[in-house]
């Protein structure tokens, strides 16, 4: 087998900067088209170097002149900005990580998707926004999806036998995040720091705070509804602080399958990268003797509407879920800068759900303006909320 073509769309971030540990322990066996980052220069020209790509890109247009020094002497080819990151999105390769946060990341993923290839995709939220825009695009181009998030992938792994029809339901666990015991009157005072502060995984700041108000875990249950065709009432969330076992699928003749690992995100993007094979990653290996206990409980949506939320959306179907995640990333925003206090953040995210309902989304440019109009009516409500 030759060498696999790669681009990771988001290398500068958690999962970008995990998938080229991974690739670095087998270079041998990759060879990276394109690789594009956020706004860290310095980290993204040093893996430019490392790895060699074709074409660095950074997203952000300004940072091009310093992207340019950072470079100099390489003879490497950079470029900067939204039409960059696209074009470089759009180069034809056998593997993409698209690993860009947020709506940010749904053209370049769109883009990926259109050559036909094989998309690792931990950008949930493209998924979520643009659900049946994005499965078209899958389908047309004849790619392949295959996800990162560990819950997704896990059940991903636990279907293997592919007897989807045998399917009862899946469960999908969360860890529960650095609240999961408060009383709900003491969480008014949570800090971005204390929120930042996740248990168990290390992970970027937009992801954290979802954890950390549960919205994460919505966001996943709309996900696994697109990625696996399943309804709402067969998608299961249990809190499992351990984050040992990632997901569980159950079957008609009473057999649960389910994938364990240690809560180390190299593990399910080796998964995606070497898929349907595997590879070899310096991940911990689990040892169930020195974590002694599972637990197990039933998430609290008084404490933690965001997943109640996320299941109306998903019912209410067409551009909810859209609304749903564009105002949740300006509320997240909002309270990372100080600008609103962490219930806030769900309160925003409802309020602005109520004012627009389930308008619909038939293609891109519809997701697109749906999800500004959200984005406004929710940065409308942190000001006032601030006030």
């Amino acid at each position: 087998m030759g060498l696999k073509i790669l681009s990771v769309l988001g290398s500068t971030g958690s999962v970008g900067t995990q998938t080229l540990d991974i690739i670095a322990e087998n270079q041998s066996a990759y060879q990276l088209r394109a690789l594009v980052g956020g706004r860290n220069v310095a980290l993204l020209a040093a893996q430019a170097r490392r790895f060699q790509p074709e074409i660095t890109v950074i997203s952000e247009e300004s940072l091009l002149g310093e992207l340019r020094a950072a470079l100099s002497g390489s003879n490497l080819a950079c470029a900067a900005g939204r039409t960059a990151v696209i074009e470089a999105a759009s180069l034809p390769v056998d593997w993409t990580m698209s690993a860009i946060t947020g709506v940010a990341g749904l053209e370049p993923t769109l883009a990926a998707v259109r050559h036909g290839g094989t998309i690792a995709f931990a950008n949930k939220e493209a998924l979520v926004s643009a659900g049946g825009v994005m499965l078209a695009a899958v389908a047309a181009a004849g790619a392949t999806l295959l996800p990162v998030d560990s819950e997704h992938n896990a059940i991903l792994q636990a279907m293997a036998d592919g007897n989807h029809k045998s399917i009862e339901k899946i469960i999908l666990t969360a860890s529960g995040g650095p609240f999961c015991n408060h009383r709900l009157e003491d969480m008014a005072e949570i800090t971005p720091e204390a929120a930042l502060r996740h248990p168990v995984w290390s992970m970027g700041a937009k992801i954290s705070i979802d954890s950390a108000t549960m919205m994460n875990k919505g966001l996943e249950v709309i996900e696994a509804a697109r990625l696996f065709s399943l309804p709402s009432s067969q998608i299961e969330v249990l809190v499992h602080p351990q984050s040992v076992i990632h997901g569980m699928v159950c079957y008609a003749d009473g057999s649960v399958l389910a994938q364990l690992g240690s809560p180390d995100m190299r593990i399910p993007i080796a998964h995606t990268l070497a898929w349907p094979q595997r590879v070899a990653t310096a991940a911990p290996r689990l040892n169930l003797a020195d974590v002694a206990r599972l637990e197990f409980a039933a998430p609290d949506e008084i404490r933690f509407p965001a997943l109640r939320l996320a299941r109306e959306s998903l019912h209410a179907g067409a551009g909810a879920p859209t609304v749903l995640n564009g105002a949740n990333e300006v509320a997240v925003a909002a309270f990372l800068a100080r600008k609103i206090r962490f219930l806030d953040i769900v309160g925003i995210v409802d309020s602005v759900l109520a004012q627009f309902g389930a308008p619909p989304i038939p293609d891109l440019a519809a997701v697109l303006a749906l999800d500004q109009q959200a984005r406004e009516a929710a940065s409308r409500l942190a000001v006032a909320r601030a006030a």
